[in-house]
């Protein structure tokens, strides 16, 4: 029996939602589009089976096409992030980087992590997530006029706090992070490295980030992201921490792993070490780049002056808008963006004095540079449309009409 027999309420929401992405713009830098092999490998059969454990060591029978699936998808990612040992069961993100502090950690243990209005991610430190509560981070932060990492200051507090760890790794960090130089930081004090690369594994999978495995201790990457694949996790670590890595994750914090989304993500890893993925992750850039540059021509303030991946930060105190404002009124017209806060943000993270975009999916529909221009100047004259219905019914059709020209996935 098909969805729409089943169950005709979710059938025509997913139908919905299907129109939604189809006749929108999004720019949300998290947020990707997953080829119809992925989705067919999350939809399989693969679904049915509980399998407790790791491949040749299950607590059910009847594993032996599953252990096949796991180790495919381990040996995929071994292969393209050069890692000594993997584990892809975790369930997402945040369950991923809890493990791997219970791993290494104990409880109100010191760690230095960036600063969540800085660019970092909740998980990094931030008082209302768990990681700001069980341990004790300490901030660091980026130049206000750059925006980039301020590495001295990492440095400073490392010899002030001596931490148990360092994090690096960001969910608003429009540079490259010098992996190598935050290691040679944390031994001179003695601490561990974990690497939060989930936002731009696809860049680093494919050369044009640069890779921390070889230099960190522990690495994680959520799997969709600019990585394109299902929303799972997996963990990297060397093989004198494999053990421990894998005790906490299973049995200490989650239990039977998903099957059709590991199977999933080996799709996605496949997909992400050919040629075509690498020319799609340089044209991620590429757009980021030129539509920051066209945004910054109607004078929209980029935080840093610019992006070297697949995002960037608009502050909009110049537009005398906030980031919340923005983001509805935009999403009023079908461009999707999220608000977010800026370096040295005075407002509360609900309603920030920015926004955040990204071109990971816009370019997995096959928009490029020139594109980028039509979709600065609708952002542009939304909202300085903002109190004209006209205007901006106006907008909606003509991004509507654009976005139905593009594929979800090229």
């Amino acid at each position: 029996m098909n969805l729409a027999k089943s169950d005709a309420k979710i059938g025509r929401l997913i139908t919905a939602e299907t129109r939604r992405q189809k006749e929108s713009i999004e720019l949300i830098p998290s947020e990707n589009n997953v080829s119809p092999a992925v989705l067919q490998a999350m939809g399989s059969v693969l679904t049915n089976k509980y399998a407790e454990g790791y491949p040749g060591k299950r607590y059910y029978g009847g594993n032996e096409v599953i252990d096949q699936v796991e180790n495919l998808a381990i040996e995929r990612a071994k292969k393209l992030f050069k890692a000594e040992h993997v584990n892809v069961q975790p369930y997402s993100g945040t369950p991923a980087n809890f493990a791997i502090y219970l791993a290494f950690l104990k409880f109100g243990d010191t760690v230095l992590g960036l600063e969540l209005t800085q660019g970092g991610h909740l998980t990094h430190g931030a008082a209302v997530s768990f990681s700001g509560q069980a341990f004790d981070f300490i901030p660091y932060g980026v130049y206000r006029n750059s925006g980039e990492i301020n590495y001295n200051g990492i440095y400073r507090l490392c010899l002030q706090h001596k931490p148990k760890m360092i994090v690096a790794g960001a969910s608003a960090y429009a540079r490259k992070i010098n992996f190598k130089k935050i290691a040679e930081i944390a031994k001179k004090c003695g601490a561990y490295t974990f690497a939060d690369i989930s936002h731009i594994a696809g860049l680093v999978a494919a050369g044009q980030h640069s890779n921390p495995v070889p230099y960190f201790d522990v690495v994680m990457t959520t799997t969709h992201k600019t990585l394109r694949g299902p929303r799972g996790a997996i963990i990297m670590c060397k093989d004198k921490y494999a053990k421990i890595i894998d005790k906490t994750v299973f049995p200490g914090f989650q239990g039977g792993p998903h099957e059709n989304t590991i199977a999933a993500i080996a799709v996605a890893l496949k997909e992400a070490s050919s040629s075509k993925f690498k020319y799609y992750a340089k044209q991620i850039i590429k757009n980021a780049k030129a539509l920051a540059r066209e945004l910054q021509k109607h004078d929209f303030k980029i935080v840093g002056n610019g992006t070297e991946n697949h995002l960037f930060l608009v502050h909009l105190k110049n537009k005398n808008i906030t980031g919340r404002e923005a983001e509805d009124l935009l999403g009023r017209v079908g461009i999707v963006v999220n608000r977010n806060t800026v370096p040295s943000e005075t407002s509360s993270p609900m309603n920030p004095s920015g926004i955040r975009m990204g071109t990971p999916l816009i370019t997995t529909r096959g928009m490029k540079e020139r594109d980028m221009a039509k979709i600065a100047n609708w952002i542009n004259e939304t909202i300085e449309h903002r109190n004209h219905e006209n205007e901006l019914e106006r907008i909606a059709k003509e991004v509507r009409a654009f976005a139905k020209k593009w594929p979800l996935f090229r």
